[in-house]
């Protein structure tokens, strides 16, 4: 499955951006989606996952103002992003597994297909 990520851009401290995560290739309903982000200097890390059934899992810091949601007929996962903050600049990457276990959701070598990734700016 390819993963084409898109919809990231720049914007002020306490706006709203979506990223969208289109899947091609194969049937993403099969597949654990993931969001991670890498900030300059820092390294990748987990943000959301959302599984087939559509369970959700968030990491603490964005808990409340991250929400993780898909859309199976559109083959696509979205990443709906408020409230953003300066701190949440970096670029975002979707990921995706068919085989991933439960507790390796946040572990970014649990996935095999990977995004381009999609670049976040958030000024203060």
């Amino acid at each position: 499955v390819q993963l084409q990520a898109s919809g990231g851009g720049l914007v002020q401290a306490g706006d709203s951006l979506r990223l969208a995560c289109a899947a091609s290739g194969g049937t993403f309903g099969r597949y654990v989606v993931a969001w991670f982000r890498q900030a300059p200097g820092k390294e990748r890390e987990f943000i959301a996952s959302i599984r087939r059934s559509g369970h959700t899992y968030y990491t603490a810091s964005v808990k409340g103002r991250f929400t993780i949601t898909r859309d199976s007929a559109k083959n696509t996962v979205y990443l709906q992003m408020n409230s953003l903050k300066p701190e949440d600049t970096a670029v975002y990457y979707c990921a995706a597994s068919s085989t991933i276990i439960q507790s390796e959701y946040s572990n970014e070598r649990g996935y095999g297909y990977w995004g381009q990734g999609t670049q976040v700016t958030v000024s203060s």
